[in-house]
C-alpha cells in the first residue's frame, strides 16, 4: 500500500528530531525516495532490506574476523543480490533514489553504501561512513582493526595508495590525502549527501523547482542546518516565493529561538524582506 505525502513527511520530520550519530539509515533513505515516488509501496522495498539482512545473517555465521565480514558483505550485496556501481550512467538522478537503486540494482557510492551499512549493522558490526570528498567510502572496524572499503567497487578494501588514486581521479593530482578525509560522519550527513546528489543534478539541469523540493526533504531530516535553510530560502526567493521563504524562516525562529545560528537566520530574514519590499 502506497504512503500518503503527509505520512512520509511526518516520518521524515520524526527522523529530524532524533539525536545521535546513527539512524535506521536504510528505512530513512527509502522514505526520502518515497517522498519523490509516493505511489510506490514502501513495504516492497523494506522487504528487500529484510531479505538482505536474512541472507547476511546466514552467510555471517561463524565469521568473526574483519576480512571474513567484508567478504560476506561483498558476496551478499554484490554477487547474490546483484548490486553494482553505475559506471555507464553515473549522473542519472535515479542512482541516488534508493527505491530506484533497488529496482535497477545499481547506484551511486553513497546509495550502495547505505545498503552495506544496513546489512553490516544488522549483524551488530561497527561500520560508518567517511568524510571522503567526491567518492563515498566506508570504514568497518573489528577488535581495533580497521578497513576502508569502497561500496561502488563491491566493498573492495582500499589502502592509502588507493585513496590517493581516487582523490587524484576526482579532484586532480594536487590534492593530498588529509586526516579529515577519513573521519567518520553521522548517518544524517550520509542522507544529506545522498539528497545533495539529486539537488546538484537538478540545478545542473536548470530545474530549480526540483532542487527546492529536494532541499525541503533535507530540512525535514536536518532542521538545524542553516546552510541548507539558506540555500532553500535563496532558491525560493529567486523564484519570487518571498512569503514562503519568510514563513520558513519564521517557523525556524519559533521552534529554535535560542539556536546558536539564530542570528544568521535573522540576517537572512532581513535580506529576504528587503527584496519583498
Amino acid at each position: 500500500m502506497a504512503s500518503t505525502d503527509p505520512e512520509i513527511i511526518l516520518r521524515l520530520q520524526n527522523i529530524g528530531e532524533q539525536d545521535g550519530l546513527t539512524l535506521d539509515i536504510g528505512e530513512a533513505a527509502l522514505l526520502l525516495a518515497n517522498l519523490e515516488l509516493p505511489k510506490n509501496s514502501l513495504g516492497r522495498y523494506l522487504d528487500e532490506l529484510d531479505l538482505i539482512v536474512s541472507d547476511t545473517t546466514k552467510a555471517a555465521r561463524g565469521t568473526r574476523n574483519l576480512p571474513g565480514r567484508i567478504m560476506v558483505l561483498s558476496d551478499i550485496l554484490f554477487k547474490r543480490h546483484g548490486y553494482r556501481g553505475d559506471i555507464d550512467s553515473y549522473d542519472d538522478p535515479q542512482n541516488a533514489n534508493l527505491m530506484r537503486v533497488i529496482e535497477r540494482r545499481k547506484g551511486l557510492p553513497v546509495a550502495l553504501g547505505i545498503l552495506v551499512i544496513h546489512a553490516a549493522r544488522s549483524q551488530g558490526w561497527d561500520i560508518t561512513g567517511l568524510n571522503f570528498p567526491g567518492h563515498f567510502l566506508l570504514r568497518l572496524t573489528e577488535s581495533g582493526e580497521h578497513a576502508v572499503i569502497d561500496p561502488f567497487d563491491e566493498a573492495r578494501i582500499l589502502g592509502s595508495e588507493d585513496l590517493q588514486h581516487i582523490l587524484a581521479r576526482v579532484h586532480g593530482p594536487q590534492v593530498e590525502l588529509q586526516p579529515e578525509f577519513i573521519q567518520s560522519v553521522s548517518d544524517r550527513d550520509i542522507l544529506l549527501r545522498l539528497q545533495n546528489n539529486i539537488k546538484y543534478r537538478a540545478l545542473e539541469d536548470g530545474n530549480r523547482t526540483r532542487a527546492i523540493e529536494v532541499l525541503k526533504s533535507m530540512i525535514m531530516i536536518a532542521p538545524m542546518k542553516v546552510d541548507i535553510m539558506a540555500e532553500l530560502v535563496s532558491l525560493e526567493a529567486s523564484k519570487g516565493h518571498y512569503r514562503s521563504a519568510l514563513g520558513r524562516l519564521d517557523l525556524f525562529l519559533e521552534h529554535y529561538p535560542k539556536a546558536k545560528n539564530a542570528p544568521a537566520i535573522l540576517d537572512l530574514k532581513r535580506n529576504v524582506q528587503s527584496r519583498l519590499n
